[in-house]
């Protein structure tokens, strides 16, 4: 192993009396073009290009003498640090961080952002990176080359929200760009930049609580706390959205139940299809999910908007119903079919989410829906809910079961590995 292994993070800006006496000692330096080429490197010093960090790690493991990895920003903030801190190069590092690209970026925009999420698109994640900017109102993406502004702006279709472009932060090239979504597509962006997603109608819900967590808490800030909320939490309790009786806000017994099956986490997108007033849909975005909620209901799709925003989260409404409705949105990672029928089922199915859940409203419906799940190639379950709600006896402390207990068909899949 290498006799001393130093980490320096560099912003562009003189380096540190420490980075710079590191540097000058070094027998091997690892790091990007640009930086091998700016920086003081000595002539005699052995030069990686710092592209696959783990055969880097595994050449600085087998050098002698001193070696130093150059990286941007605080390099163990979604940085190098936590490949070449892995058990298998055996490696022991000092790191010399720098401000972090990220940091960097709301500077330049004049933002504060102790309350926004922070993604890389590296290894492959830029639709979830683009679900976590659906769902959220202030977002740090750290790009990559082929997955840049452009292309996360083409995964954010019909979302408005405002970029931050900042190219080459820290360099004589540095160029900070501010345009809306729609644009950003039109352009050629340079390698490496920061990208900033704000906007979204969930924003001043964050503003209000912000201050001391950073990031933003499951549950969110200023919603009450819990979740499969009473019914009358809702705007739209109480309501019947078709003939067949299908409540506006499903039973909060129904609603724990379809969430579990649902699994909804940051980084993922949910269907909600046949959504109601959208209590499921909001509560599956308070989870952090990004939220889809279809409704052929135009009063049910404004009380839908009203009860996002009294829980500050951001779920997408999409006026319509049946099969052809579903055609122009984004992949699933989870669906519910809350109403709709057998046709939209199949629909959903044919898109291919991870979970899936459906409330079918009499039991032939259901055995022709669990047919179809397991026809498509999910593992098939379900139950029969029963709430019986308890009520007082007498004078004393005892209960007993009340009237007016309801049942509800929950059927779920979860697609066979």
């Amino acid at each position: 192993m290498a006799d001393r292994i130093t980490v320096i993070g560099w912003d562009g800006t003189p380096l540190t009396e420490a980075a710079g006496a590191a540097l000058a000692a070094a027998t091997l330096v690892a790091g990007a073009p640009y930086q091998l080429n700016a920086l003081p490197v000595p002539e005699s010093a052995e030069r990686i290009t710092l592209g696959n960090v783990r055969q880097a790690a595994r050449r600085i493991a087998e050098h002698r003498g001193a070696a130093v990895v150059v990286a941007e920003g605080d390099p163990g903030f979604f940085g190098v640090v936590r490949t070449l801190r892995r058990p298998e190069f055996g490696l022991e590092l000092e790191v010399l961080p720098a401000v972090s690209s990220v940091a960097a970026a709301f500077a330049r925009a004049g933002m504060p952002w102790e309350d926004a999420q922070v993604v890389s698109v590296h290894g492959g994640r830029l639709r979830r990176a683009a679900n976590i900017c659906r769902a959220h109102p202030k977002v740090a993406v750290l790009t990559a080359p082929g997955a840049g502004p452009a292309e996360l702006a083409l995964m954010l279709r019909g979302v408005h929200r405002t970029f931050v472009v900042c190219e080459a932060l820290g360099t004589p090239d540095e160029d900070v760009t501010v345009l809306t979504s729609d644009r950003i597509a039109d352009h050629v962006w340079r390698d490496p930049n920061v990208v900033l997603v704000i906007g979204g109608g969930a924003q001043a819900a964050v503003d209000e609580a912000a201050g001391w967590l950073a990031g933003r808490p499951v549950g969110y800030p200023g919603a009450e706390r819990g979740w499969a909320l009473p019914g009358d939490a809702y705007a739209g309790a109480g309501r019947a959205e078709d003939e067949a009786g299908a409540p506006e806000v499903l039973p909060a017994h129904v609603r724990a139940l379809v969430l579990a099956r649902l699994g909804a986490r940051p980084g993922d997108l949910v269907w909600s299809v046949g959504a109601g007033s959208g209590a499921l849909a909001v509560e599956a975005a308070r989870f952090g999910a990004a939220v889809v909620a279809v409704e052929g209901s135009r009063s049910a799709c404004a009380r839908l908007t009203v009860n996002a925003r009294r829980y500050g989260v951001e779920v997408e409404t999409v006026y319509g119903s049946g099969p052809e409705v579903l055609g122009g949105l984004p992949e699933p990672d989870a669906a519910v079919v809350e109403s709709g029928g057998l046709d939209v089922v199949r629909a959903v199915l044919a898109r291919r989410p991870e979970r899936f859940v459906a409330l079918p409203r009499t039991l032939a419906e259901a055995e022709e829906v669990h047919r179809a799940i397991a026809g498509a190639g999910y593992r098939a379950d379900g139950a029969l809910l029963q709430e019986t709600p308890l009520r007082p006896v007498g004078e004393g402390d005892g209960l007993a079961p009340g009237a007016g207990g309801t049942g509800a068909l929950v059927l779920w899949g979860e697609q066979i590995v």
